[in-house]
């Protein structure tokens, strides 16, 4: 447990500012996701006292691993509440597994707390560079998906402050705005503590089976068997490839390994290496990632690969290099993640396909999920189906891209991920998204005046900047 330093005010220097928006207070600076697209320039508050600072904050940000714009102000004078230094843990409870811990508290302290208790978190996203808080924000997802939905369907109460100052405990008395919170991007009111069940594990360990799939009409086949046997399912797919090998994967399956598979003792966690510096936009090109695919899938080696794996190898592969999104320069990069609906052999998933490859997409990375049924959330993003999650990086030709994914996935009932998105135009949100106008209903009924906003949410939602 950390130690209780919520009396010291660090980082909060009230700034004055020109006239017209009021003194927002914090730090002037420039902010940008993890995927370096867009840059804005707001006022950051960091304390470890989140309740002092989110008082007229605009939004709640933690460590920044949203790709986009969710993490940010929108353009102007407005201030935002850092939670990184509100990292508390407030209560664990060894016997039942449930937790209490202040929003800013990082999911690789709480890995490296429970995974020796014989806990782990419900749910985890790939990375754990990441904020409980911003866990329950986006509604996080994970390989397990298909067994145990996203991280909302396992918080049991949360602790926030709602526009109008007012600090409440939300949970079953409150359930809209608790199920509006939940993926609802920080714009129900801001986070400050969240309580939630972990998951009991047989060992600290993963027992992982690999599989080199060749076509993408097979990958999906399997993954869709797999996910009828293994809690965890992914598979990291070829797009950049064509012709008969199209969309060719590496589907990875994994389970907690029982006591009598483990190795004897505890996970080391790995020193992770940062990259050193941002590349120029020209160093990172389509043909040395169409080489690397191809050592990547051609380094597996026999069809079928078992055996036991670090968990943090298995949830977490990209971050054993820190500051890996340097890599695409200051152009930075974005991730289009789309969930289009089951079955996993309907037409729809060879067409999107073949979009990709019509519109000589640079997808750089490519991971494929199956999704579970929807959850509480009411604007979560996965359902039933096949979630894409393509990393390219961004160019002129980036919005024309979207644009056409978009229309195919609206068309085809499917939804983007917002806590990814830099690009979505509000028209197409709003045809993905037959939620909206239930979620908006509790919005305003908190938050009249649209006190809380993102630069997202200006630009997807329509919110007055």
């Amino acid at each position: 447990m950390t130690a209780d330093t919520r009396g010291k005010k660090v980082g909060f220097r009230p700034r004055l500012v020109k006239a017209g928006r009021g003194d927002p207070g914090g730090q002037a600076v420039e902010l940008a996701g993890w995927g370096n697209y867009p840059v804005v320039r707001g006022y950051e508050r960091v304390s470890e006292n989140l309740p002092r600072i989110t008082q007229g904050a605009v939004l709640t940000r933690g460590l920044g691993r949203a790709y986009g714009d969710a993490c940010l102000p929108p353009a102007g004078d407005y201030a935002i509440a850092a939670s990184r230094l509100a990292d508390r843990l407030l209560a664990f409870h060894r016997e039942s597994g449930i937790v209490r811990v202040e929003a800013g508290f990082p999911l690789h302290r709480l890995n490296r707390m429970s995974l020796p208790l014989g806990w782990f978190t419900p749910v985890t996203p790939g990375t754990h560079h990441v904020t409980v808080g911003g866990m329950v924000a986006s509604d996080v997802h994970g390989k397990n998906h298909h067994v145990a939905g996203c991280f909302g369907e396992h918080v049991r109460a949360l602790k926030m402050r709602v526009a109008s100052g007012s600090i409440i405990e939300c949970g079953d008395s409150k359930a809209d705005l608790f199920r509006a919170t939940l993926g609802g991007m920080g714009l129900t009111g801001h986070i400050l503590e969240v309580e939630f069940q972990m998951e009991r594990i047989s060992s600290p360990w993963i027992w992982e089976e690999s599989e080199r799939i060749d076509n993408f009409e097979d990958v999906l086949e399997k993954l869709e068997v797999a996910g009828q046997e293994w809690p965890f399912t992914v598979g990291w797919a070829d797009f950049l490839v064509t012709g008969a090998n199209a969309g060719r994967a590496i589907l990875m399956k994994g389970r907690w390994a029982t006591d009598a598979e483990a190795p004897a003792g505890l996970p080391k966690w790995r020193n992770t290496v940062a990259f050193p510096l941002r590349l120029p936009n020209w160093a990172l090109q389509t043909w040395m990632m169409r080489i690397g695919n191809f050592l990547n899938y051609s380094k597996h080696g026999a069809p079928i690969r078992s055996g036991i794996t670090h968990p943090e190898a298995f949830f977490y592969p990209l971050d054993i290099l820190s500051q890996w999104n340097r890599v695409y320069g200051k152009r930075g990069f974005t991730q289009h993640q789309a969930v289009l609906p089951a079955p996993h052999t309907h037409r729809r998933h060879e067409q999107f396909l073949r979009l990709l490859h019509d519109n000589r997409a640079k997808v750089f990375l490519s991971v494929v999920k199956d999704c579970g049924d929807e959850g509480r959330g009411m604007i979560s993003f996965p359902k039933r189906g096949v979630s894409y999650a393509l990393d390219m990086p961004v160019d002129q030709d980036t919005q024309q891209l979207v644009d056409r994914l978009n229309d195919f996935v609206a068309a085809e009932g499917g939804r983007i991920y917002l806590a990814k998105d830099a690009f979505t135009r509000r028209e197409h949100f709003a045809a993905m998204e037959p939620r909206l106008e239930a979620w908006n209903s509790v919005r305003r009924q908190w938050d009249p005046e649209y006190r809380l906003k993102s630069a997202l949410s200006v630009r997807v939602l329509g919110d007055p900047a």
